[in-house]
């Protein structure tokens, strides 16, 4: 907070007293308001003073926000989050804004990968941001009437009218899917050559999911790459408004559906957040254990389709045999296996039972060495080396500005994982090494993993031998269920009981943002109460989102055989890019 407290003075002295409002927020985080003829200068400002990341930025519907008298009159907020990896420290800008349809300056030329995140808002909410190189929608249909996270728009769909797909509207949906080079600045001709448009998918086993990217090649050359997402949207920050604080809980298992628990982590830290709740060190340990399982789980998934990519067929199989052992675990403990929403506000949903420790201890007993066998088999082929080495580089200041995180950061030779520089539920008593690599490629992004692996088996090593003992949820009347205990002392707490179990918690009015390690990188929930049982805006801040967007510009000059290297090494998953 000290670098916080500085940062804000020295806004106020080059800005003046006027440009900004403080706001408090329950996750402490520096939060100011600002004009709109202000942002641009204040962002470039804090660009060139030790804030290099544009973490997120989104937007905020606040026409039928209780209370929100209280602080702002806006009818539209447009939310920045920036993070300091100098001083460790976030910083959160807001712009209010009035009328139907606001606009506000892009920050597009300070922030390469604002693009993308500007597109977002426009497309979910008709914000428009001037100086936006190319305004369009980004993941909802070029068609589509309306813009779902507004109010107005509705939540579910037996909340519209049945769908009828008449050969008119088919034809004209065809139509739009085509893909005009002209619209976005490419030529179809170069001086001596003729350029091809080649479409891949959305159906096409090298994207990992519905995923369409268009390519203009020169010959098998790459000159520029157009991905085209949103074919996996559900609505998952919309849903998160319709559902309770408790409820809410099995959909984030589904973002980034090969992390598990971990999605339900990350919600979790910031409703707890502005809850007030302090959960057990027991509750802790557990959910840290559970975390890294799946990490584990995640990076196989990724090693065996990595080297599938590359013509390896072997690996994969190998991959989900380990993978199962990781689920037997997982569905003894939680009842279920890739989905187990088990984690709960306040807690877990029941106590270890018994035979765990026996389960775990078995798997950190025979992975390293299969680990090794598997790492042999891929990395060390000279095939893959020749796939990978050299190819999809970008540096370290290239990362940040793209707003990479995770091991793709830590393959540029930084030594950067929230785990250990901003610990969380109990991460700062676990003792493990942040493993990095320094050229930047497909082949260190895939050393890097690797490695993350055998730190994870480390940490679950230490919750097997180190496992405290206590409660499995806290002691506080918002966890979820409510605890047993106060149910019968007189009706109140009778009626406060039943309103808890069938309404969910009411979580105090305020704003906190969460940020953990999941396995692909930051992955967040920007969580906003407005005092009742479900969230008036949930924010997810994916890093698939992040990385997706640089693909292109990592892309360029390599070849389409490249291409699926560079896919492969990014470790994305099209639900953590669309929500």
């Amino acid at each position: 907070m000290q670098y916080a407290d500085h940062i804000s003075s020295d806004l106020i002295e080059r800005f003046g007293p006027d440009v900004f409002r403080h706001q408090v927020t329950a996750d402490g985080v520096l939060t100011l308001w600002t004009g709109k003829e202000n942002i641009v200068p204040v962002v470039q400002y804090l660009k060139s003073n030790h804030y290099p990341l544009l973490y997120d930025l989104c937007g905020i519907d606040e026409r039928d926000r209780a209370g929100k008298e209280t602080f702002t009159l806006a009818d539209f907020t447009v939310v920045y989050h920036l993070f300091s990896f100098r001083h460790n420290n976030f910083i959160r800008l807001k712009v209010a804004l009035s009328g139907d349809y606001p606009s506000l300056p892009s920050i597009t030329s300070i922030f390469q990968n604002a693009n993308w995140y500007e597109r977002e808002v426009y497309d979910m909410f008709g914000i428009r941001f001037e100086g936006h190189p190319h305004l369009q929608r980004l993941l909802m249909p070029l068609t589509w009437e309306g813009h779902p996270l507004r109010k107005e728009h509705p939540a579910r769909a037996t909340e519209m009218g049945p769908f009828h797909l008449y050969d008119e509207k088919q034809d004209l949906e065809q139509e739009m899917l085509r893909f005009k080079p002209e619209e976005w600045g490419l030529q179809s001709q170069g001086e001596d050559t003729d350029f091809m448009f080649l479409n891949i998918g959305p159906q096409h086993p090298g994207t990992h999911g519905v995923l369409r990217i268009i390519l203009q090649l020169e010959g098998e050359e790459i000159v520029d790459a157009v991905p085209e997402i949103g074919f996996h949207h559900r609505g998952a920050e919309k849903m998160g408004e319709r559902q309770s604080w408790h409820t809410y809980i099995p959909y984030t298992d589904r973002v980034d559906y090969l992390g598990g628990v971990m999605n339900n982590l990350a919600y979790l830290l910031a409703v707890e957040e502005m809850a007030g709740i302090k959960v057990p060190e027991r509750v802790k340990v557990i959910r840290v254990m559970l975390c890294e399982l799946f990490r584990i789980n995640s990076h196989l998934v990724w090693f065996g389709t990595f080297a599938q990519d590359l013509g390896q067929l072997s690996p994969v199989f190998y991959m989900f045999t380990e993978r199962e052992k990781i689920f037997d675990i997982i569905e003894a403990v939680c009842g279920d296996r890739m989905h187990p929403n088990w984690f709960r506000i306040g807690g877990v949903a029941q106590d270890l039972p018994k035979g765990w420790d026996r389960l775990v201890r078995e798997f950190v007993t025979h992975f390293p060495k299969h680990l090794k066998e598997y790492n042999d088999m891929v990395l060390r082929n000279s095939l893959i080396k020749a796939r990978t080495r050299g190819i999809g580089v970008y540096t370290l200041e290239e990362a940040i500005e793209w707003g990479v995180t995770g091991p793709g950061l830590r393959a540029c030779g930084f030594e950067w994982d929230f785990r250990k520089k901003r610990p969380y539920s109990g991460y700062e008593m676990f003792d493990f090494d942040i493993p990095i690599a320094q050229n930047g490629d497909c082949y260190d992004r895939s050393l890097v993993r690797v490695e993350e692996m055998r730190q994870s088996l480390r940490i679950i090593e230490q919750c097997l031998n180190n496992m405290p003992e206590g409660n499995y949820k806290a002691d506080h009347p918002l966890t979820t269920p409510p605890i047993k205990k106060h149910t019968m002392q007189d009706i109140e707490t009778l009626i406060n009981h039943f309103l808890n179990v069938s309404w969910g918690p009411v979580i105090p009015p305020g704003e906190a943002m969460s940020c953990i390690e999941a396995t692909k990188g930051a992955n967040s929930y920007y969580l906003v109460s407005d005092g009742n049982t479900s969230s008036y805006r949930t924010r997810i801040r994916t890093p698939s989102f992040a990385h997706m967007q640089m693909v292109p510009y990592i892309s360029k000059g390599y070849t389409v055989a490249d291409l699926l290297s560079i896919l492969g090494s990014v470790d994305y998953v099209l639900a953590d890019i669309d929500r």
